[in-house]
């Protein structure tokens, strides 16, 4: 009866964290939005070899963007689209045109993303 009790309460408050889980699962559209950005500036940046940009858009979403699988493929989705596009033929943006692009990615991403430091 005891072993009842353990695992219905168990059961009972692992429940309770899954609306929590749900929450963090999707970004908010805003979210998304700031991710995909960050992703098309890391994919071209890739592409044209501007491996600088590419550790810095990275290492935005790994400290800004909550950690959830849902992001993670959102950023990688959009990473691999941009880099496509660009391996068509397009030219490289100069440095100082990815710096901005990436800065105001990261602006929205902050936004989004509020809670993190």
């Amino acid at each position: 009866m005891k072993f009842i009790f353990s695992t219905l309460a168990a059961l009972l408050l692992g429940l309770s964290a899954l609306p929590a889980l749900a929450a963090d699962a999707v970004a908010p559209n805003a979210g998304i939005a700031a991710i995909e950005a960050l992703g098309k500036v890391n994919g071209m940046a890739l592409a044209c070899q501007q491996l600088v940009i590419v550790t810095r858009a990275r290492n935005a979403v790994i400290n800004i963007a909550p950690k959830t699988r849902d992001n993670g493929e959102l950023f990688e989705n959009a990473t691999n689209a941009a880099f496509l596009e660009q391996g068509k033929g397009a030219a490289c943006p100069d440095t100082a045109s990815f710096v901005a692009a990436l800065d105001e990615a990261e602006k929205k991403l902050r936004a989004a993303f509020p809670a993190a430091k």
